[in-house]
């Protein structure tokens, strides 16, 4: 009883500590800056710091971190999986599980064209794994077509590499956060067992599938032989992703992570925020994506810009804007407090999280419009 009343102390001291130092930004004008650049830029909440502060922890290394054991075994069972490994970031974790199932030189991953590993991760399979990418055509929905995959499956001939892995993103980031079906996971992975190679879910965003289909995180994987899950996103802890797959897979995806400088001592403490972040705000992904419809159902009608609405599945809308530049509207954006981001000259990416609230979509809303119709009488 004295030890639990010595922890509530603690935890209301450490409460009070950090109620001080949260801090706000606010823009120039002492407007509040609304950030949907990424759902990457959130701040760890107020629980989150305070299970921070209050962690138990070990070396990991050691495999002495109880915080983390809990958060890797949690998030095993979320995803229907055997084991998990806890992570710095998804970028090592999808090329730990690419090294992993390719292990043997001469070794080829099928990708799509316009995935997030072959377009914004250093090309690391290549560079650091030795792993010959080649990639197939992303369709607008983020799939590949299915007819495509057995045709690029490499025969057994002495001038090829070996085909082992097919990766697919779920959600696709580049097509605007769409989601994969269960069917289509579920005949992708029918066609890698026929042909002998094995299934790598980049599930970044996996969550948002999740709650977008309505249906368990396991439900999305069950087909696949391994999954990298983001944490830091749209569940908005600060730090870490966490890979997913049987025991034999985690333990040689473990020697990797130390091999690549991923292994980390008193972790537990950026596990302590994840374990927050599961808990507190997957629940919370629906009202990310009710925002994103919201806002490009308002923008839908503005006249010189184009989106697709049957294209806004979760929390990204991708603003097409026809013959304005997409750096001069996010310019007069940000000037007035609303930061998103151009991905080429003619289209805006705009990510919803959990710290964007119904207001800020409603502010958001009002600047965009407002800064086109600057924009296009400057035309």
């Amino acid at each position: 009883m004295a030890s639990e009343r010595m922890i509530d102390a603690q935890r209301t001291a450490v409460e009070s500590m950090i109620q001080g130092l949260m801090i706000y930004k606010e823009g120039e004008e002492g407007e509040p800056i609304v950030d949907m650049r990424s759902d990457t830029v959130t701040k760890p909440t107020e629980r989150m710091r305070v299970e921070m502060a209050l962690a138990t922890v070990g070396d990991d290394v050691f495999g002495d971190d109880p915080t983390v054991q809990v958060l890797e075994s949690e998030v095993a069972e979320l995803l229907g999986k055997e084991a998990a490994l806890f992570v710095p970031s998804g970028t090592m974790g999808n090329l730990i599980c690419v090294l992993v199932h390719c292990e043997a030189r001469g070794s080829e991953c099928l990708l799509g064209d316009e995935s997030h590993m072959h377009i914004y991760e250093q090309g690391g399979i290549a560079t650091i794994g030795g792993v010959h990418p080649r990639t197939l055509p992303n369709n607008p929905d983020g799939t590949i077509d299915l007819e495509r995959i057995p045709g690029a499956i490499r025969p057994l001939d002495d001038h090829f590499p070996v085909s082992r892995l097919l990766i697919l993103e779920n959600t696709h980031n580049k097509k605007g956060g769409r989601v994969l079906s269960l069917e289509y996971m579920k005949a992708a992975a029918a066609i890698c067992q026929q042909h002998g190679i094995k299934l790598h879910i980049d599930g970044a965003r996996l969550w948002n599938a999740a709650i977008a289909l309505q249906v368990t995180p396991a439900a999305m994987v069950e087909h696949a032989d391994s999954v990298n899950v983001c944490l830091s996103k749209g569940l908005g802890a600060p730090v870490g992703s966490v890979i997913a797959s049987d025991a034999e897979f985690i333990f040689k995806a473990r020697r990797l992570r130390k091999a690549l400088g991923g292994g980390m001592r008193q972790v537990g403490v950026l596990a302590a925020a994840a374990r927050v972040a599961l808990k507190d705000n997957l629940p919370r992904l629906a009202q990310d994506h009710a925002h994103a419809r919201y806002l490009a159902t308002q923008l839908s009608s503005v006249p010189g810009i184009k989106i697709d609405l049957s294209a806004v599945e979760t929390n990204l809308v991708f603003i097409n804007t026809g013959e304005f530049s997409a750096n001069d509207i996010v310019l007069g954006a940000r000037e007035r407090g609303i930061w998103i981001i151009p991905v080429n000259p003619y289209t805006i990416r705009v990510a919803f999280h959990f710290q964007v609230t119904t207001a800020d979509v409603e502010l958001a809303v009002k600047v965009i419009k407002e800064v086109i119709a600057d924009v296009a009488s400057k035309k």
